[in-house]
């Protein structure tokens, strides 16, 4: 899908997604001490706008001009420490060694992309900074329900841990069952410690 197409679908909603952070993003990054975030495919917000609530000075790229906006015009002090900025994270290099967390949060595309901005966030990372990936997991598809149903864009815990262990140490690789009206949805989660 394209930016294109993710404005048409922000513009039909007022919120696409919920205001309240991911559950995975609370549970992994709450006992965090606060520093500098990266937010790769922010959408509109929802996970910039609660780290920044808690102290953390955010960037939240995101390739949507609606959904960027979105953020922009959310009332301070909430959105005072986010900096959102319409960027394509397929084509941009973040700052390499510069982050104390990078959060990835259901940004789905095709493998090879998606190896490739795993592999900048990685280094985007200060060591001893956090890396975290939540994303519908491949298993979704026959165990569980919504997301994407095109199998080439779905995440694995096997794939993010693949090219994440070289640069950093891997706390957390699980396949999470997210409750969904009434049923569930399985997410990959992985939380690493850069080196």
């Amino acid at each position: 899908m394209d930016a294109d197409r993710w404005d048409e679908r922000y513009r039909t909603a007022e919120r696409v997604w919920s205001a309240e952070p991911n559950v995975w993003v609370v549970r992994e990054a709450a006992a965090l001490e606060p520093g500098r975030a990266l937010d790769l495919a922010a959408g509109e917000g929802r996970n910039a706008l609660w780290l920044a609530g808690r102290g953390w000075r955010v960037d939240a790229l995101d390739f949507s001009p609606v959904a960027v906006r979105r953020i922009t015009e959310e009332p301070a002090p909430r959105a005072g420490s986010v900096n959102a900025e319409v960027v394509d994270v397929t084509r941009h290099t973040p700052e390499q060694g510069a982050y104390d967390l990078v959060l990835l949060s259901y940004l789905h595309l095709p493998r090879e992309q998606m190896e490739q901005v795993l592999e900048s966030a990685a280094r985007a990372a200060r060591p001893g900074g956090t890396l975290l990936l939540v994303g519908h997991d491949i298993s979704n598809l026959e165990h569980g329900t919504g997301g994407p149903q095109d199998p080439e864009v779905l995440s694995s815990v096997d794939q993010v841990s693949g090219v994440w262990q070289p640069l950093a140490e891997i706390l957390v690789a699980e396949v999470a069952r997210r409750p969904v009206d009434g049923t569930f949805a399985l997410d990959t989660v992985v939380r690493a410690i850069r080196r």
